[in-house]
């Protein structure tokens, strides 16, 4: 199965990202997933389901250890994966 997530953390800051964003960065980069995207105003990451919640598992740990006060995310299945 694959899946598409999207997610936002705040606060937000104009001026700068703040640290959880910066994390959250890290952690969809660094995860095993076959596309990622990220935006100032919101960030895309798909892959297989393994992956996708895998990443979504340390995306939220991380950024609210980070200071994020508030986690906006959507999962959606988009396909299945091709073996």
């Amino acid at each position: 199965m694959r899946l598409r997530v999207e997610f936002t953390t705040e606060p937000f800051d104009l001026d700068e990202p703040p640290a959880h964003a910066l994390v959250a960065r890290q952690v969809v980069e660094a995860a095993e997933l076959d596309s990622v995207d990220v935006g100032p105003f919101g960030n895309t990451a798909e892959g297989g389901a393994d992956g996708v919640l895998t990443a979504v598992d340390a995306l939220l740990r991380k950024t609210l250890e980070a200071g994020a006060t508030r986690i906006s995310l959507q999962v959606n299945v988009v396909g299945e994966d091709e073996q």
